[in-house]
């Protein structure tokens, strides 16, 4: 009796403890406040958006727009993003890959959005900044380890 009653609390708690997690991570948002961590809001709120701290949005290179290649073979726009992202290999860095679901750690997504050492080019996006905030890096971050859904 008491092994099923844990049972079935464990998964009760977990499930509270990760919506919690979102919650906050909303906060975290900045600029970007109804940002979620799932990929719609991720593409419609980063990839093809501008923010209010003024960082140009990722479409702005990354989409087949007006017939153009995106740049790195990286097409960010709604329709394709999962298929350019989730499980792809980057064209810049060999080995790499852009999101490996579960792993933001070793995605190589996060290491461009960041500016880590190593990465091929320029952090994301491209420029002087203002880039992602540290919210929305971990709002992103949360979309992988949630298993980077098509959602």
């Amino acid at each position: 009796m008491h092994r099923r009653l844990l049972a079935s609390a464990v998964p009760l708690a977990l499930c509270v403890v990760l919506a919690a997690c979102d919650e906050s991570l909303s906060e975290l948002a900045g600029p970007t406040p109804n940002l979620q961590p799932t990929l719609s809001s991720i593409t419609r709120d980063i990839f093809n958006s501008t923010d209010a701290a003024g960082r140009i949005q990722c479409t702005q290179c990354h989409t087949d727009a007006g017939g153009r290649n995106p740049s790195g073979g990286l097409n960010l726009r709604l329709e394709v993003a999962h298929r350019s992202l989730v499980g792809v290999a980057s064209r810049g860095k060999p080995g790499a890959i852009h999101v490996v679901p579960g792993d933001p750690e070793n995605s190589y997504l996060i290491h461009k959005i960041e500016g880590r050492p190593g990465i091929v080019g320029v952090r994301m996006p491209r420029g002087n900044g203002p880039f992602l905030t540290q919210g929305q890096v971990l709002v992103i971050k949360r979309w992988i380890e949630l298993g980077a859904r098509n959602d």
